[in-house]
């Protein structure tokens, strides 16, 4: 393992995309946990304000991430607009220390997180064109590895964010934040290299890169069930066991973390069994561990069930968002700019669509049934990776 490591940093560039991501990690984190506050606290708006706040600045992300994808792969240099996309992410952080009107600051934060909302992408992109021309052999590996990174970040993050909000309010919240945006930009601008596409790459594409084919888009699909799914649980189960379980909150802390430490350790470990397991399986596998542990909390009766389950909680967890990057590569080995914003706009959608329906759901049905829902779900993820399985098996061979 060490020395499957160590040659990952034989790709060119590689230091400087595993350390991007980690700061990328911390930036988020650092501000994302109190968002909610300070809208309801300071700006005095109502949750539901918030909520079309962080709806509309994350689907401006998706419109721009889909016009950037294919002409990423088809001439635009990777490096400027990695620079564009941290430089508009820093402007959008300083846009919440500049304007204290809600509808002036919902313009601003959504034009300029569109265009930052390309940046974890085309880093991800970039390091697909940097491992395949350094000839690696180990690609899965070398991106799984960099989203354990991207989770370690929100790991320290959080802290970070406790530190500043306390010593300097918001305006340490914010500043801070935008000035890990301005050094990740600084690094890129000093240290990446241009790269030159070829113009042949836009050939090779053709006719699978479309969301017309069945090869591209019920995957898509079936990722943003997943993605729901994880993100309706991150809702419910907390509330699931102080409502239904009768819990504390020691008990939903012991969740949480278990779950977030044991992820990052899964996710390196499936990252370096590539070889021998495709991400189809992996996939597949994922929905059926989903599947068990909704199972499990559908019948569950006390919280130290759910505690016991987060070692496949963070399993499954650790399969999409580890290895489902790689899935979309694999489809789309010549687009690595389309495949990553794929993974992205799935991710963006599913988390959105969860975040607004998961307390809709457990209003009307119940925090137990909640988990029957996402059960279901599951199973139909399950059935539509199991559907694909062949056609996506001979997109991987040609």
């Amino acid at each position: 393992m060490y020395l499957r490591v160590k040659s990952l940093f034989a790709i060119k560039g590689y230091r400087l995309f595993v350390l991007c991501m980690l700061l990328l990690g911390i930036g988020i984190s650092i501000t994302s946990p109190y968002l909610s506050l300070y809208f309801t606290e300071v700006m005095g708006m109502s949750t539901g304000a918030f909520g079309v706040f962080m709806a509309v600045s994350s689907l401006s992300g998706v419109v721009v991430n889909s016009l950037i994808a294919k002409r990423s792969d088809s001439g635009m240099d990777r490096k400027w607009i990695i620079i564009a996309a941290t430089l508009s992410s820093a402007l959008s952080y300083i846009a919440y220390l500049l304007f204290h009107n809600y509808y002036i600051l919902l313009i601003a934060v959504t034009l300029l997180n569109g265009i930052g909302a390309a940046t974890i992408p085309q880093i991800y992109a970039s390091a697909h064109e940097a491992a395949t021309e350094s000839k690696s052999d180990d690609k899965t590996f070398a991106i799984s590895t960099m989203r354990s990174l991207f989770s370690l970040g929100f790991l320290v993050g959080p802290l970070g964010g406790v530190l500043l909000l306390g010593a300097l309010d918001y305006n340490g919240l914010f500043g801070g934040t935008a000035v890990i945006y301005l050094i990740i930009a600084s690094a890129v601008y000093l240290f990446l290299q241009s790269r030159v596409h070829s113009n042949t790459r836009k050939n090779k594409t053709k006719g699978i890169s479309s969301l017309r084919n069945k090869q591209i888009r019920y995957p898509l699909i079936a990722f943003i069930f997943l993605f729901a799914v994880n993100a309706i649980n991150s809702i419910n189960t907390p509330l699931f066991i102080v409502n239904e379980l009768k819990g504390t909150h020691t008990e939903v802390g012991l969740v949480v973390s278990i779950c977030a430490g044991l992820e990052i350790p899964i996710m390196i470990a499936l990252g370096a069994l590539n070889r021998k397991i495709s991400n189809q399986v992996l996939m597949i596998s994922g929905c059926v561990i989903a599947i068990i542990y909704f199972i499990i909390l559908s019948v569950s009766s006390d919280s130290w069930h759910l505690i016991a389950a987060q070692l496949l909680q963070a399993t499954f967890v650790a399969i999409v968002m580890g290895n489902g990057l790689s899935y979309f590569t694999s489809l789309l080995p010549d687009s690595p700019g389309l495949a990553t914003t794929f993974y992205a706009n799935s991710s963006t959608i599913g988390r959105l669509v969860g975040s607004l329906g998961g307390g809709f759901i457990a209003q009307y049905i119940g925090f137990r049934y909640v988990n029957w829902v996402c059960l279901a779900i599951a199973v139909i993820s399950f059935f539509i990776f199991w559907k694909t399985r062949p056609k996506a098996a001979l997109a991987v061979s040609e």
